[in-house]
């Protein structure tokens, strides 16, 4: 009777899995079939790996590959050390940390294409604040003609966003650093940056892991902001992975390739995410703090 009355509690977590398969799996399962079939109308027919070999073959899928990894990789580069300097110079506590907190997180709260929309009127050259303030220095900046300038726009704009959630990561983990290693750093006459080296970057490791994990998956899927701000423009300079694949299955309405599409796109993401997680896992490890 007692090794029945814990195993009741198995179906408390039935409800989790009811939903994880209705909001996943069901619909990984149906992409996975649309993946090895041609479709017409109601007929199929299997094709096996044809539409994968079409897919990898592909050039634009290529080009989209690569502007995704440089993307991701500025984002981290740019967000990661940002996110942390602020998180360093935030207060600690009173009313001024509470409200510190409130600003930061202010971009969060924001929902992706409303961002794409501010960004659009903030970037204008004839009418938008920061548009109108760079031409002013007679730099002649239009990020809807110049795809320098349109990288630019989509970075300023990614950093804007999605920093704020490094620095609360950030934030977190240096709060949970025991006074007891800044007393013992004070006694030993550590500078700043010893205690950032020694101490508190250590001890960020574990916040850090997830920060970078989070904004690499992140950057790699975004799709709502640089659609809207650019629509993938000029020409395909913005033309990421999620907006290749949105034109496929949306604009050509290619189910099978862009079935295909998404599987190789779901493994990439999952193959770069394991390498990111193994490779901070091995960073620091004689850190036993």
């Amino acid at each position: 009777m007692e090794k029945w009355a814990d195993n009741r509690a198995w179906f408390l977590v039935l409800p989790v899995f009811a939903i994880v398969a209705i909001s996943a799996i069901i619909p990984l399962m149906t992409v996975v079939n649309y993946s090895v079939q041609d479709i017409f109308g109601s007929d199929r027919v299997f094709v096996g790996a044809e539409w994968f070999e079409m897919v990898l073959r592909d050039r634009r899928l290529h080009e989209a590959l690569g502007r995704q990894l440089l993307f991701s990789m500025l984002v981290l580069l740019i967000e990661i050390p940002l996110g942390v300097a602020i998180a360093l110079c935030m207060p600690k506590q009173g009313w001024t940390a509470s409200l510190a907190l409130v600003l930061v997180a202010l971009p969060l709260l924001i929902p992706w294409n409303v961002i794409g929309t501010i960004w659009i009127i903030f970037m204008r050259p004839d009418i938008g604040l920061l548009g109108v303030a760079v031409n002013s220095l007679g730099l002649d900046f239009d990020h809807t003609a110049r795809p320098l300038d349109a990288w630019i726009t989509v970075m300023l704009m990614e950093v804007w966003h999605w920093t704020p959630l490094v620095v609360l990561l950030a934030y977190a983990g240096l709060r949970a650093i025991p006074d007891a290693y800044f007393q013992a750093a004070r006694i030993d006459g550590a500078s700043a940056w010893a205690v950032f080296r020694f101490i508190q970057l250590p001890k960020m490791r574990g916040v850090l892991t997830i920060a970078v994990l989070l904004r690499f998956m992140d950057s790699f899927l975004i799709y709502a902001e640089p659609f809207v701000l650019t629509g993938g423009g000029p020409g395909n300079t913005t033309t990421f992975l999620s907006i290749h694949l949105v034109k496929i299955a949306v604009g050509q309405f290619d189910l099978g390739p862009a079935a295909a599409f998404s599987i190789i796109y779901f493994l990439i993401v999952l193959l770069f995410s394991w390498m990111f997680y193994q490779a901070l896992q091995n960073v620091g490890t004689g850190d036993k703090g």
